[in-house]
């Protein structure tokens, strides 16, 4: 009798699905006109674990944010919040540690999602103390900047790490937590990489050698990333992926994922962080549909092997996370005494 192999999930590192469904009304467990993720489209695309974003939008980002934003750190808060909330009554599962990792890992199937919980942008966080009531409550990734924050510079504000910045990292490092470089500005980089001493990824941050800009990640910044041992997941959207305005195609990823893999040491490296988050329309590219994920991989098979194709599409970051994220609390506690 013939084993039926079976499929491997693919893992997302970056959809902001509470700002979509908080933000925007989108609705998550039904498809929605226009709009390119859902419970239904990542099931069908083979999408079993996502890096779910807290994200909240300051006032000055205008019409790219629109009328859900931030002017005070108590705004950025109370979004968070409310974005944590629907995560609680309505989005997937959150993954905490090792054992419930390894738990949904083994227990897999297609249509079967979790997450794990990512901050984008730390402003939410009032003072660096209020760590540890977000990992509490299920965070293990964050980001310290979007645009630039209390933290950090960040895309399109330069600037290091503030002093409050390296206190923010310091206590992320108390709570074993994980460093997202994604959007830090050069100067908070070069900081972030002389400070931190933890596992760090770049969730979705694609080749400055192929699209320059402060919003990619250089080569410099990728082998680093590689020698500690660290991930960086590609982004489908267009800009990042194109330095013209001509329509984004699953060959573009290619060309990102086999640069980064290169110059960050090896295939283990490279993974996915979408940003396919619902707010971008599916008109703008057909590249934006989850289901041509499974052509991506057909793709990558051109110019890696089965084994590596199977890292890049989604095992690379379970085996990231298995080392990364914490153990879990009974497993944590030293054995008592007889």
């Amino acid at each position: 009798m013939t084993r039926v192999r079976r499929p491997e999930m693919i893992v997302d590192a970056h959809l902001d699905i509470a700002w979509n469904a908080v933000a925007q009304g989108l609705p998550f467990d039904r498809p929605t006109p226009d709009f390119v993720v859902s419970r239904p489209a990542l099931a069908e695309a083979g999408v079993g674990l996502i890096f779910a974003t807290l994200f909240c939008a300051p006032a000055r980002a205008g019409k790219l944010a629109g009328r859900f934003t931030y002017r005070t750190p108590r705004e950025a808060n109370l979004m968070a919040r409310a974005q944590l909330g629907w995560y609680g009554s309505a989005g997937p599962p959150l993954i905490r540690d090792r054992t419930e990792l390894d738990r949904h890992r083994r227990g897999w199937r297609p249509g079967k999602l979790a997450a794990v919980l990512l901050m984008e942008g730390a402003d939410p966080i009032r003072k660096p103390a209020e760590v540890a009531w977000w990992q509490k409550r299920g965070v293990r990734i964050i980001g310290p900047a979007w645009s630039g924050t209390r933290y950090a510079g960040g895309t399109g504000e330069p600037g290091g790490l503030t002093s409050r910045g390296v206190k923010l990292l310091l206590a992320m490092a108390r709570e074993r937590l994980i460093l997202d470089l994604s959007h830090l500005a050069d100067e908070a980089l070069r900081d972030a990489l002389q400070l931190w001493q933890g596992p760090l990824i770049a969730s979705h941050s694609n080749a400055r050698a192929i699209v320059p800009g402060d919003r990619q990640v250089a080569d410099s910044v990728a082998a680093e990333l590689g020698r500690r041992g660290g991930m960086l997941g590609v982004s489908l959207y267009r800009r990042h992926l194109r330095a013209d305005n001509r329509p984004a195609r699953l060959e573009d990823v290619v060309r990102h994922l086999r640069h980064l893999a290169r110059v960050a040491g090896g295939p283990e490296h490279v993974g996915l962080g979408s940003d396919l988050d619902g707010g971008f329309k599916a008109s703008e590219a057909a590249i934006r549909r989850e289901g041509q994920l499974s052509r991506l991989g057909q793709l990558l098979q051109r110019h890696f092997s089965a084994h590596e194709v199977e890292g890049i599409m989604g095992a690379n970051w379970l085996e990231f996370l298995g080392r990364s994220l914490p153990p879990a609390p009974s497993e944590a506690r030293p054995a008592r005494s007889r």
